[in-house]
């Protein structure tokens, strides 16, 4: 959690940012004498606008965050009037889950609205709020959105210094060949076992399995990656049930010490979103314990029950990738590795066309993607060499690729620095790398669109940037040439 690296301390400034305008949202929906219902609705509701919209412009996140109520008021709405007509309220909640996990084949603006709909319904059983209290919700709403707002684009706007690397566009597909939609079936299908058998355990507290089931689709898109992050899941729910009887027990709901570590869990869920679920976890079970502290309701057994509930979640999850229409880990895996690929060739092609005289020819934002797919494949992979997977040959396998991929980044991010430089000159020796490393991609992915430059047929020219270019290049083609055994011997996984 605290050794991962943070450049330009990002993650801290986001976390801290967080405290700050979620903090402010709260403040205000007190000072309004909203109810502590209310309250807590808006902080959530600004926690989510803060968390979820992830569009790679600030101009884009402002119309994501412009239409979540667009979203989030109308199930909010719904969800208030059924608890007295529980098999309708089941079906519109299941409707809701199907509806959130297909709005992520729109990119980064469905996963958002997708998730803050979830939210709504989610916080209407966690309230147990009624219709009589809605003008209080949608006030809190209204003034928590802009409270957030207010700090994320115009006190604070991280985002427009360091921008949002733009997220890989989600994976093709018509049908049910299109994973997302395949992930609608199987969320809906996890979270009915959820629900039902959340609701045998419990006939107050039942949708915490729905909302463990929902959360461990988040963000995956294989058997395999969803089984770690059920199994992380659980523990970080164990671990913060453990903290909770530590810290929040005691407490007793004192307001000023509570609110203080809520601002810490909030702190803690933004820093370690990126490189720990399980820490996450631990944070986001803290503060709910904290909140169920507030309200009066907070007993040893409650959090037992949140965790058996938790367990029927990450159950109903892996039921449901095992058997409706499994999305195998090596058919994303091969996915994304070929369009990390592509990316290589890319850059290396717009690098070799910039040296050879193109000023049009820019490898920067194919060097850019390359580091966003290789992000993605890093979590397809994760499943693979996960410390508890006991497949030792596909786990070294799966590193292998992983390094090999990591030299093709270093060696094209080299490349497009030697092609930035606007006085390095075609050398004719780097026609010749370039095919060499086009014959190597091709005997990985097949033929690639795009091609070497044409041969310089003028009198060569010898330039140091050229020469660091060849040492770039000649390692890309090292690390493809060595690719090919990992890649093409066998199958990384079929988790």
């Amino acid at each position: 959690m605290f050794m991962a690296p943070d450049p330009g301390l990002f993650r801290l400034r986001v976390s801290l940012r967080a405290v700050l305008g979620i903090g402010l949202a709260v403040t205000l929906c007190q000072l309004a004498g909203l109810s502590l219902a209310a309250s807590i609705t808006g902080g959530l509701a600004a926690l989510l606008a803060l968390f979820t919209v992830g569009d790679p412009t600030v101009r884009g996140q402002a119309v994501t965050t412009t239409l979540l109520p667009v979203a989030g008021l109308p199930v909010l709405t719904v969800a208030t009037a059924l608890h007295g007509m529980p098999m309708l309220r089941d079906a519109i909640w299941l409707a809701v889950v199907f509806a959130g996990v297909y709005a992520r084949r729109f990119g980064p603006r469905g996963h958002a609205l997708g998730i803050f709909a979830f939210m709504m319904f989610f916080t209407t059983q966690f309230l147990h709020a009624v219709p009589g209290q809605l003008p209080q919700l949608y006030a809190a709403l209204a003034l928590s959105l802009t409270a957030s707002s207010a700090v994320r684009f115009g006190a604070w706007c991280v985002e427009r210094r360091s921008p949002l690397p733009a997220a890989p566009s989600p994976l093709e597909g018509r049908g049910l060949a299109r994973p997302a939609t395949r992930q609608a079936f199987q969320a809906t299908a996890a979270c009915a076992f959820a629900l039902a058998a959340g609701q045998l355990l419990s006939h107050d507290r039942w949708y915490w399995a729905v909302g463990a089931a929902w959360w461990i689709f988040v963000n995956t898109a294989s058997r395999g990656e969803t089984l770690v992050r059920g199994f992380r899941r659980v523990l970080g729910t164990l671990t913060g049930i453990v903290a909770g009887f530590l810290i929040a027990v005691p407490l007793h709901g004192a307001p000023a010490p509570t609110l203080a570590l809520v601002a810490v869990s909030v702190f803690g869920i933004f820093y370690t979103a990126a490189p720990s679920y399980s820490w996450m976890m631990f944070f986001v079970t803290v503060m709910a314990g904290l909140l169920y502290g507030l309200l009066g309701v907070l007993h040893p057994g409650l959090l037992g029950l949140r965790l058996a509930e938790t367990g029927v979640g990450a159950l109903g999850a892996a039921l449901a990738v095992a058997l409706v229409l499994p999305i195998t880990t090596h058919t994303v895996t091969d996915r994304w590795i070929e369009r990390a690929l592509h990316a290589v060739h890319g850059c290396t092609s717009a690098a070799a066309r910039r040296l050879a005289g193109d000023a049009q020819a820019d490898p920067a934002p194919r060097a850019g993607e390359l580091e966003a797919l290789l992000g993605r494949v890093r979590m397809a992979l994760a499943p693979l060499v996960h410390p508890l997977n006991p497949m030792r040959e596909r786990k070294e396998r799966a590193r292998a690729v992983l390094a090999l991929l990591d030299d093709c980044a270093r060696e094209v991010r080299g490349l497009a620095a030697v092609a930035a430089d606007p006085d390095a000159s075609h050398d004719a020796r780097l026609t010749a790398a370039c095919r060499r490393v086009e014959t190597a991609m091709e005997s990985l992915v097949g033929a690639v669109p795009g091609s070497a430059p044409a041969p310089h047929h003028g009198t060569p020219r010898h330039h140091p940037g050229a020469e660091q270019a060849l040492v770039h290049l000649h390692g890309l083609e090292r690390a493809l040439v060595e690719l090919a055994t990992p890649l093409r011997g066998s199958r990384l996984a079929a988790v």
